[in-house]
């Protein structure tokens, strides 16, 4: 049995109901908002110059000759470098993305006569530019340029940039580029980092400003996005990745296992947990850990190996119940439900970024290819915020239309009102109105 998989216990009378066990890494330490507050300034005061040395000295590439901005030819020589295999899977994803991505768009306007005369309804207009800052370092991610470009497109924003890390050589994935030109963007900035976010929010020399930043990052990223709220939309938080598995003892341990593993091996600050009623079954999913962890590679067995024996691992509980409440606490970014009656427990969820039920509630079908996003709100964030989806790219404005009707019925509900607070301007208008 695998030593690395931690079993804790709660049970509904305990004070706090989630073990204290579980942690979950701060993306705003203040080391990182230290740093971050450093580069912004530099950006701030030096445009390019400031990018390329910060992209030199965090990401060890020398981008000098190669520009700020990804050129066409880049695009082509990208094209050309992945397999058909992979285009063929981007393609089906991406076609997936924008069918449940559609669905969301609303429509130009809706009125409704609240009253005779008085009608009331929303316009939704895109944002005119956003970024979509799409990462890289433990892995390369076309998944979240698909996630991300799919529903800014979908929404008619404008002006799409994205701003992802470059390798070591100054490249950009090749992946990831011939995703953004299936989707039709091809405004990509190799600048990741706290010097990123900046560079979106005050603009440089390369770089024009944009008007928000959408995307998940490291906690230097989230750092820069805290300190420039004031500056643009820095969009919800996203990172490090988590995930709660919710099981009952009819659930496949082997498949339990699998799906622990999956935001397990994401890196050592994420947190994944099990949580389940029945210590049996708790002790062969920790069985099928240990038979599954050395099918991994050698860093992501690492990874795993840290995450569940230091962030996550198995929550006991005493009862279903408990389950759902420990769940609802946490508050995770990707929750599977693994249960007999996964409907009924859906509907007791609260708290939870995206939620995956059936017979193959496989958290990588969501990450990659299903249709649902997977950029989600993350550290607990789920309480309040939503998944990304065509809104993260839309803005709202009331649109009110009054007749004659409609004003005299309203007219002196409103000088009642104002003259009681005080404002002389507002019931003398409507007072002397003339149509």
């Amino acid at each position: 049995m695998s030593e690395a998989v931690r079993i804790l216990t709660t049970t509904a009378n305990a004070d706090p109901l989630l073990p204290e066990g579980i942690r979950r890494v701060q993306v705003s330490a203040r080391e990182a908002e230290s740093a971050a507050r450093d580069i912004i300034e530099g950006v701030r005061a030096r445009g390019d110059e400031a990018l390329i040395e910060f992209t030199r000295r965090y990401d060890g590439a020398d981008i000098t000759s190669l520009g700020i901005r990804v050129s066409p030819e880049e695009f082509d020589a990208a094209d050309a470098q992945i397999d058909a295999s992979v285009r063929e899977a981007l393609a089906h994803a991406i076609r997936n993305i924008r069918t449940f991505h559609e669905s969301q768009m609303p429509g130009d306007l809706a009125m409704v006569e609240v009253e005779h005369g008085v009608w009331c309804g929303d316009r939704f207009t895109p944002l005119d530019s956003v970024c979509l800052y799409v990462p890289r370092g433990r892995g390369a991610f076309a998944s979240v340029m698909c996630m991300l470009g799919a529903p800014a497109v979908i929404a008619g924003v404008p002006r799409v940039a994205v701003c992802t890390p470059p390798g070591p050589d100054g490249s950009i994935d090749a992946a990831t580029l011939v995703a953004a030109r299936m989707l039709g963007i091809d405004e990509i900035y190799r600048i990741g980092g706290a010097q990123a976010v900046a560079a979106i929010a005050f603009g440089t020399q390369s770089v024009p400003a944009c008007a928000k930043i959408v995307g998940p990052g490291n906690v230097y990223v989230s750092a820069a996005r805290a300190l420039l709220a004031d500056v643009l939309d820095p969009g919800a938080p996203a990172g490090p990745s988590e995930s709660a598995i919710l099981c009952d003892a009819t659930a496949d341990p082997r498949n339990a296992a699998w799906n622990l593993l999956i935001e397990a091996e994401h890196g050592e600050n994420s947190c994944a947990i099990l949580v389940v009623h029945d210590r049996a079954y708790a002790d062969r999913v920790v069985a099928e850990v240990a038979t599954a962890l050395p099918k991994l590679t050698e860093q992501r067995q690492t990874y795993a190996n840290e995450v569940l024996a230091r962030n996550g691992g198995i929550i006991l509980t005493d009862a279903l119940e408990t389950s759902i409440a420990v769940v609802n606490a946490f508050a995770p970014e990707h929750l599977a439900i693994m249960c007999r009656e996964p409907w009924d427990v859906l509907g007791a969820i609260r708290n939870a970024g995206e939620v995956l039920i059936g017979d193959y509630p496989i958290i990588s079908l969501g990450n990659y290819a299903m249709g649902v996003n997977a950029i989600l709100p993350t550290g607990g964030a789920a309480r309040t915020r939503s998944c990304v989806s065509v809104d993260d790219f839309l803005k709202r404005s009331s649109v009110g239309y009054v007749t004659r009707r409609g004003y005299d019925a309203l007219a002196p509900v409103v000088s009642t009102m104002s003259r009681d607070e005080g404002f002389s301007a507002h019931h003398l208008a409507v007072e002397n109105w003339t149509k």
